[in-house]
């Protein structure tokens, strides 16, 4: 049937008539969408830092070189008239040659010392050859390893020669000298900066890189020949490191207007601000600015280092441009290189940016080696313009009238340009130019506050806006603001250094070094600070003391401990999740800290966290009880017992809803394991004997003609998918040779014995790594090993055997981790796994040679001595880490023939143990054994790693971790102020939303009308196909045309509009286990699937049905001590008929019991569950636990129940035959506000209709239905439909209701009894009767009725055709 399937994609044409979708819709919440279940828990890949400058630098020597020869002009420069003249600001005209030169050289000297007063001048005036290679060399050795600056003038010398000379004086002045630059370059050595002020200047940057070149190639040839004469000599430096500035190209003269000095190159280097303004004045455009006049701007008032001078605020405002200007234009390394590397450097470039946009405007061009790109035209140059107008169109007012001094708005503008890019941007864009503004702006007090809220904003974009942050230089400057006492900027400067850490935690070092710490102790510890900033505070500390020993020690004497448990009741969740973690990490192996912690009882107060609504926080405080116990310091009586107690505090959560609150608790008790390895051992071995010598009583061969279709009579069953549920649990091959070895069990302490022989059973171990290869010897311990020890475990005389009091924790603590070894969360029963097996390995190794020897039975291939290193283990081929005879005894299996032809496996000696339950010399080992040491006597005892290939690839290390950690931590690294995606009115997963509840409106608006009308048949088949397993249990999604049939363990998915298989794939329930319900949660949105199995277990998936993987989103064990039962005898009397069906269904569903029920409830995100137990449990899914346990007060089991939240009712349908109304708002004694006791037989469905005066419905297996009004105690009505029920649903909309029988066929009732239609054959498949009922399932809105039955087909039947 083609069900308006255009309708369906085009939402408009309805909307005239529902004009919008109902709202209700959009107030239901969405259970299980959060991110710990859409992301996987890890932490974000770190970022390659390339913003620490991992070499600075700084430029210690300067050499002035002046060849200026005042009076005497070089033969090959022909000057105009009149000419520039002045050098260094000095006319050398003005005064004798001698006195001139000397003059200019201290004027020079005393402009580079504005810049770098530290470093040491030698000047060097009109010199010899010799003067400068002594310069030279005595800078460079007092130099070592820093750099060393040359600066040559030769305005007095003839120009550079294509040879590579600059030229100097002989030592009566009669003679021009020419000074190679080769051997300049030797002299100076690496690294080292030139500066070259001179005609034709580019023609030396040439020839310094055609020197440096054949520098190389010498030195490779001398490196292949080692008679070179290079080869004998000390290495020649490297001219890599080498920084070049020349004034013009190399066929430039350098421009002779006299109103610029003579050296501009020099002026603009060293004076930028002087030959800024008088440039200013030269151009046509500042005629516009009255008064001014080159002489004004001499008096220009103010200091050059006094930013709140006008002097000392243009120079602030230049450097903020000019620094600009090259983080825009520059490649990233470059400028890191070149403009934060030495302080000097930076200035001369700056300062070369202003030189190339001058020196162009007179058709020169200055050059520099590296490179830069042109940069001249840059439009932040505009801004310094109006910088230079605003500032000198004061200054005649100033000097004349002495007026105050306006302060120039760029640094305000350039905020409100970094904000504009800030709010207005788009996602994907270039960054913003102004971020090194903001950088110098912090700089100010003025603007300071406003500066750090917008470098907060940007940080806020994500780790790459950090990373870009950092790159500028941002750093020192928060560094240093942390010592600030402005109250205002503490919540500024907390976010900001949350946004850093997060991306980039090796900053810890920084700030413990600078004292930082102590300040987010003091915002941690200040109660008037808001939650959101003491928890960004708290964050810090826990980066600051994460494996960081000094770190660690600085928080403790900061008290870090207290002011941390003062705040783990804190009301903001996370806050109390990050308290718990900062704890967790100061004492993860630091013991001052741990005992400091004993002191203030940390661990107790820790506790009150493991009940916490939100499982971060649950799981944060299981993290820092785990570190807690596993210290590896020596253990004191005290301590023990301490750590006895926080593991049995730890070992309640071991049902926790949350997978990854049982995640951390596998990890935080194997800390425990690894510190009382011994005592494991021991018990690990007691319960390998005894799971060895006790036989379960095995229901297995009652269990073996339950299938009724045995699989090979079935037709080719088709390929199941493989589901990829995180860690690509389980491959599948065909529907029964899967390897379910996902035994999902529970802590079945009390109960009887569990159906299942685990003598039938592959030897298959853990999921993740051993897809489909049952014999997989990776493990010691396989599945079915660890879970029949669950179950021996408790009717064995173990507690007897093992000295109660001493030993009873760690028998618990086994307990607990064997159960958790078989969770349904593959993830959870992984890590079990792996701390089992690594104990199991280490006590088979530590027992197996002692005992060998002691019993002197030594086989002919067992070694004849402790000494050959785990030989024995080789030659059992070498994979499993014990001899393959005694891995077979602990799995029941038949011992595989060894691999290597004829040589026998070693045998195990029977083992007995020693008085006290001792494995033997396990007294000998110190208490706080590592994991990986080998016992008492070293290496000889067990295998050497090396030599034993199959030994510890799949156990753990001592540092088994979830990453829940660093995933919490990506928080603060990722937008915390954008708008998320689902409340952005215009982002796609809003629209899809929005599509989603339009379809929604009109399915129940289109339903509606049809079953207002009334049905009055029903047995049109829309649809029919054969499932690939026998159908147990349908569901159809409520909105979609998309049904889900469950077989045992696995689930088909259907879209029966188009008649096409979407999906199917296994659920991983163990295979003596089958799904008995299944719900679809958030249907009315992004559904997930629901299932639930006989033994307990939850399983959620997503991601089904559309051509992706399904994986598996999450899974609990929803009820932890399901004894099944058999659809028994009645409470009244043993009906013959009801013991019938009961054989019938027991058979049909491979074993009896109700299996599990539930009901969901979308509204109060609450999930009722119940079955083979004698109690209801409610699950809050918001908060992933338990809230409620209601007593269902009978001695039988429930099997079937429905809720109303409207009214907070719960109906329960019984084994007995009774039906019993819950109010789950009242305590546990009185909840049970009714019981009816009218049906005689098991209650097949309870219904409990939804509207304010609904009536409980319900149906035994001898077909009466009846109808209860909640407040009379008697039933309304009472309807007999046909005797030997199967399975019947209830429409929930249309009064109708559906039962299937024993005797194949269905019928299908209005509210008054009367048969609408009766179905026996299937439509089309040549009248071929309808196999036994297995399942139906009415849908939620249509008119249609799913019918699963024995022989695998699975139809929907629907109203006649007019009506739809």
């Amino acid at each position: 049937m083609k069900m308006d399937s255009e309708l369906l994609l085009s939402p408009a044409i309805f909307l005239a008539e529902e004009e919008e979708a109902d709202m209700s819709d959009w107030n239901l919440p969405l259970a299980f969408m959060k991110k710990r279940h859409s992301e996987k828990i890890e932490g974000s890949k770190a970022l390659a830092q390339s913003w620490r400058m991992k070499d600075r630098m700084k430029t210690v020597s300067v050499a002035l070189v002046l060849c200026l020869n005042v009076g005497v002009d070089p033969p090959d420069m022909v000057k105009t008239s009149p000419c520039a003249r002045l050098e260094c600001w000095i006319d050398p005209l003005s005064m004798s040659p001698q006195k001139a030169l000397e003059t200019i050289g201290a004027n020079l000297q005393k402009q580079y010392e504005n810049w770098q007063p530290r470093a040491r001048y030698k000047q060097s005036l009109d010199p010899t050859v010799d003067e400068v290679k002594k310069l030279c060399t005595s800078l460079r050795r007092n130099a070592k390893e820093e750099r060393v600056l040359f600066h040559y003038n030769g305005h007095g010398v003839p120009r550079p020669t294509v040879n590579g000379e600059i030229w100097v004086f002989n030592k009566n002045y009669t003679q021009y000298i020419p000074l190679s630059v080769y051997d300049l370059q030797t002299w100076m050595g690496s690294p080292s900066i030139f500066v070259y002020d001179c005609s034709n200047a580019g023609i030396i940057v040439k020839s310094f890189k055609q020197f440096a070149l054949q520098r190389e190639q010498e030195l490779e040839v001398a490196a292949i020949n080692p008679n070179h004469p290079l080869a004998q000599m000390p290495l020649p430096p490297s001219m890599k490191n080498c920084i070049q500035l020349a004034a013009c190209e190399a066929s430039e003269l350098l421009p002779m207007n006299p109103d610029l000095p003579a050296d501009l190159f020099t002026s603009c280097l060293t004076t930028p601000i002087k030959i800024a303004l008088r440039w200013f004045c030269m151009q046509k455009s500042a005629k516009l600015v009255p008064g001014v006049t080159l002489d004004l701007i001499e008096k220009i008032p103010g200091r050059l280092n006094d930013r709140r001078t006008p002097l000392g605020e243009l120079n602030w405002i230049f450097t903020a441009i000019t620094d600009t200007i090259a983080w825009n234009v520059l490649p990233r390394d470059l400028f890191q290189k070149l403009f934060r590397q030495d302080l000097l450097v930076a200035s001369l470039f700056r300062n070369f940016l202003l030189a190339e946009r001058i020196m162009r405007s007179y058709n020169c061009t200055p050059v520099s080696s590296p490179r830069l790109p042109p940069t001249y035209m840059h439009a932040m140059w505009q801004a310094w313009d109006l910088a230079v107008d605003i500032c000198l169109s004061q200054l005649p007012t100033i000097i004349e009238e002495g007026t105050a001094f306006r302060h120039s708005p760029f640094f305000a503008e350039q905020l409100t340009a970094f904000q504009v890019w800030l709010t207005m941007g788009v996602e994907n864009r270039n960054p913003p130019e102004q971020l090194p503004i903001v950088l110098q702006v912090l700089l100010s007090q003025v603007h300071r506050l406003r500066a750090l809220d917008l470098l907060g904003r940007f940080l806020d974009l994500g780790p790459w806006a950090v990373s870009l942050a950092l790159s500028v230089g941002i750093f020192p400057y928060v560094l240093k603001l942390l010592q600030s006492s402005a109250r205002e900027l503490r919540p500024l400067l907390v976010f900001i250094w949350a946004k850093i850490l997060a991306v980039d935690s090796s900053c810890q070092a920084d700030l413990v070094k600078d004292n930082g710490h102590k300040y987010f102790l003091s915002v941690l510890a200040d109660p008037y600070m808001p939650a959101e900033h003491r928890t960004m505070a708290v964050f810090i500390l826990a980066v600051i003391v994460n494996s960081y020993t000094t770190g660690q020690e600085a928080c403790l004497q900061g008290n870090l401990i207290a002011i941390c448990l003062e705040q783990l009741s804190d009301p903001h969740p996370l806050l109390r999740q990050w308290v718990a973690v900062c704890l967790g990490r100061i004492w993860q192996n630091f013991d001052s800290a741990r005992w400091c912690g004993v002191r203030d009882s940390a661990h107790e107060k820790l506790y009150s966290l493991l009940s916490d609504p939100i499982p971060e926080v649950r799981c944060a405080a299981v993290f820092a009880l785990g570190t807690f116990v596993g210290n590896s310091a020596e253990r004191t009586d005290h301590s023990t017992t301490i750590d006895h107690n926080v593991a049995m505090m730890l070992a309640q959560l071991i049902n926790d809803g949350s997978p990854v609150v049982r995640k951390e608790l596998v990890v935080a008790l194997s800390h425990l394991v690894v510190q009382y390895e011994s005592n494991f051992c021991t018990v690990a071995l007691q319960f390998m004997e005894e799971e060895k010598n006790y036989a379960v009583p095995s229901t297995a061969n009652t269990l073996e003609p339950c299938n009724l279709t045995p699989v090979r009579d079935s037709p080719a069953i088709p390929r199941l998918r493989s589901v990829n549920s995180y860690t690509n649990i389980r491959a599948a091959t065909t529907a029964r040779n899967l390897n379910k070895s996902l035994q999902n069990l529970n802590l079945n302490e009390e109960g009887g014995p569990v159906a299942f022989s685990p003598g039938n059973l592959s030897t298959s171990s853990s999921a993740s790594s051993t897809l489909g290869s049952p014999d997989n010897d990776e493990y010691i311990l396989s599945f079915e090993t660890i879970d029949k020890m669950r179950r021996v475990s408790s009717y064995s005389s173990l507690n007897s055997l093992i000295g109660v009091s001493f030993n009873s924790v760690y028998t618990q603590i086994w307990r607990v981790l064997l159960h958790l070894a078989a969770d349904p969360f593959p993830e959870v029963s992984d890590l079990a796994m792996k701390v089992l097996n690594s104990i199991a390995y280490k006590a088979t190794m530590n027992a197996r040679p002692q005992r060998i020897l002691d019993s002197g039975s030594l086989t002919q291939s067992a070694p004849a001595s402790p000494t050959s290193k785990g030989a024995h283990i080789h030659q059992a081929g070498g994979s499993p880490p014990m001899p393959s005879a005694s891995s077979s005894s602990l799995t029941n299996e038949v011992p595989k023939p060894p691999t290597r032809g004829g040589e026998q496996p070693p045998t195990r000696p029977p083992y007995t143990p020693t008085l006290g339950g001792q494995a033997p010399h396990s007294h000998q080992f110190p208490r706080t054994r590592k994991m990986f040491d080998k016992g008492p006597s070293g290496s000889e005892q067990a295998g050497d790693d090396a030599d034993d290939p199959g030994g510890h690839k799949a156990y753990m290390n001592a540092n088994l971790s979830t990453g829940l950690c660093d995933w919490s931590a990506k928080y603060f690294a990722q937008p915390v102020m954008k708008i998320p995606e689902e409340h952005d009115v215009e982002s796609q997963v809003r629209k899809e939303r929005e599509w989603r509840f339009l379809r929604n409106a009109r399915v129940r608006k289109q339903s509606q009308r049809i079953t207002q009308r009334g049905v009055t048949r029903l047995d049109d088949q829309i649809f029919i196909n054969r499932n690939p397993g026998v159908p147990s249990v349908v569901k159809f999604h409520p909105f979609n045309p998309c049904i889900a049939v469950a077989d045992k363990d696995s689930i088909c998915f259907w879209d029966w509009e188009k008649a096409e298989r979407l999906d199917y794939f296994y659920n991983g329930n163990p295979r003596y286990t089958r799904i008995t319900a299944m719900e679809y949660l958030n249907g009315h949105d992004y559904s997930l699937l629901l299932t639930a199995t006989d033994d307990g277990a939850l399983r959620i998936w997503k991601n089904f049905a559309d051509q992706r993987n399904p994986e598996m989103v999450t899974a609990w064990q929803g009820l932890s001590d399901m004894l099944p039962t058999t659809r028994g005898q009645p409470s009244s009397s043993a009906h013959s008929l009801a013991r019938r069906v009961s054989i019938y269904l027991d058979r049909s569903k491979g074993q009896g019991g109700a299996g599990m029920v539930v009901d969901w409830e979308q509204e109060t995100g609450l999930l009722m569950t119940s079955g083979d137990v004698r109690v209801i449990r409610i699950w809050d899914t918001e908060r992933e636990m338990k809230v409620q346990d209601i007593p269902t007060g009978a001695d039988s089991c429930v099997t079937s129940l429905s809720c109303d939240s409207q009214r907070s009712l719960i109906a329960a349908g019984l084994g007995d035959g009774s039906v019993r109304l819950y109010d789950r708002r009242m305590g546990a004694n009185e909840c049970r506000v009714m019981t009816y006791r009218e049906h005689s037989s098991w209650v097949v469905k309870a219904h409990l209709q939804k509207q304010t005066d609904g009536k409980v419905i319900s149906v035994s297996v001898d077909g009466d239905v009846r109808f209860f009004e909640l407040r009379s105690p008697d039933s309304v009505n009472v309807l007999q439909t046909v005797k030997g029920l199967t399975a019947l649903d209830i429409h929930p909309q249309a009064n109708l209701f559906a039962c299937g029988s024993m005797n194949q066929f269905i019928a299908v009732y209005n509210s008054n009894g009367d048969v609408i239609s009766n179905i026996k054959y299937y439509d089309g498949f040549m009248g071929q009767r309808i196999g036994a009922i297995s399942c139906l399932a009415f849908h939620p809105y249509w008119p249609h009725l799913a019918v699963g039955s024995n022989d695998y087909y699975m139809s929907i039947y629907s109203a006649e055709k007019r009506l739809r």
